[in-house]
């Protein structure tokens, strides 16, 4: 795909949004399914390759939390706890081991080779439990590519969805583990704030922000009420899409993503950031499969929806 490519997806995009009344944002989804379909990587544009996702487990057997047949896996209170250094099959006297570092820039590389879409990089940054005191067995190896989004067009909403579908098409895709660390790919603007308390330059290798180390007061009781919560409403959708009450459920589904995304946000943008009850009840939705299964019942209700039944004779 080439730069032109870009332009024409963004002309694209806009009239499809004037046409609905909407200038940009909402009915992207359109848009950028348009312009993967232009994609290069096969004949025909992407194919829809959800079923070869990565998928975690959890049980068949929907429920509330507590109740027989809910979620199998329980996550340790002790995987939150501040270890006394930083990994040490990451670190080395406080700065990347020069393989993890030099990996870490290819795979971003290739990532970027991948859009065939030129993009001036700011930095990579290195952010999340790992580069803090917080690391633990479940601890991800979160990558951001930092980019000037106003360079690339003046609609940085349009961009970010861009960004977003790509990097998401790249994780599900993309099973690799840095010495059994999983790495997740993120694009962010350079304007947007930092709100975790490690942030280290891949590129330039040093610390933007360093961690500090201490003992942390975590309110995991009231995290886990908030996960919980969660947990059951997500519980309920999945009887409403096995009922086939699929119209219902993806406005359920919807009301739930956003009330998942202010609540990191509050707890990020909090004083405990990272440590808050709201930051770590998504960690525990991450770990236990719950935030897949939202994603997946979202897919599934649409597609039932929008199918319609074979004529038989």
């Amino acid at each position: 795909m080439s730069f032109n490519d870009w332009n024409e997806f963004v002309e694209e995009a806009r009239k499809r949004g004037k046409k609905r009344g909407r200038s940009s944002g909402a009915g992207l989804e359109r848009s950028l399914k348009w312009f993967l379909d232009k994609g290069p990587q096969k004949k025909g544009g992407y194919k829809n390759t959800r079923s070869h996702f990565k998928k975690k487990k959890f049980n068949d057997i929907s429920a509330p939390p507590g109740a027989r047949g809910g979620l199998e896996e329980e996550v340790e209170e002790e995987t939150f706890e501040m270890q006394d250094e930083l990994q040490p099959e990451i670190w080395y006297d406080e700065a990347l081991w020069p393989e993890i570092q030099e990996r870490m820039v290819e795979i971003v590389e290739d990532f970027l080779n991948g859009l065939n879409v030129p993009v001036a990089i700011t930095d990579i940054r290195l952010t999340g439990s790992l580069a803090n005191y917080n690391w633990s067995k479940y601890s991800d190896v979160d990558l951001h590519i930092v980019v000037d989004f106003d360079k690339i067009d003046e609609d940085t909403s349009l961009v970010k969805s861009f960004f977003d579908a790509a990097r998401m098409r790249w994780n599900d895709l993309h099973d690799i583990k840095l010495y059994g660390f999983e790495v997740e790919l993120y694009v962010e603007n350079t304007k947007d704030p930092h709100h975790s308390s490690g942030v280290y330059s891949v590129l330039k290798k040093k610390w933007i922000k360093h961690p500090i180390q201490g003992d942390v007061e975590i309110d995991f009781v009231t995290a886990r009420k908030k996960s919980d919560d969660i947990t059951t409403r997500v519980n309920l959708i999945d009887y409403m899409v096995t009922g086939g009450k699929y119209q219902g459920a993806l406005k359920s589904i919807r009301v739930v993503k956003d009330k998942i995304r202010r609540m990191r946000q509050a707890g990020l943008t909090s004083s405990q950031r990272e440590f808050s009850p709201e930051n770590v009840a998504f960690k525990i939705l991450r770990r236990d499969g719950t935030l897949e299964k939202l994603s997946n019942m979202k897919f599934d209700a649409y597609d039932s929806l929008m199918s319609m039944p074979e004529d038989l004779p």
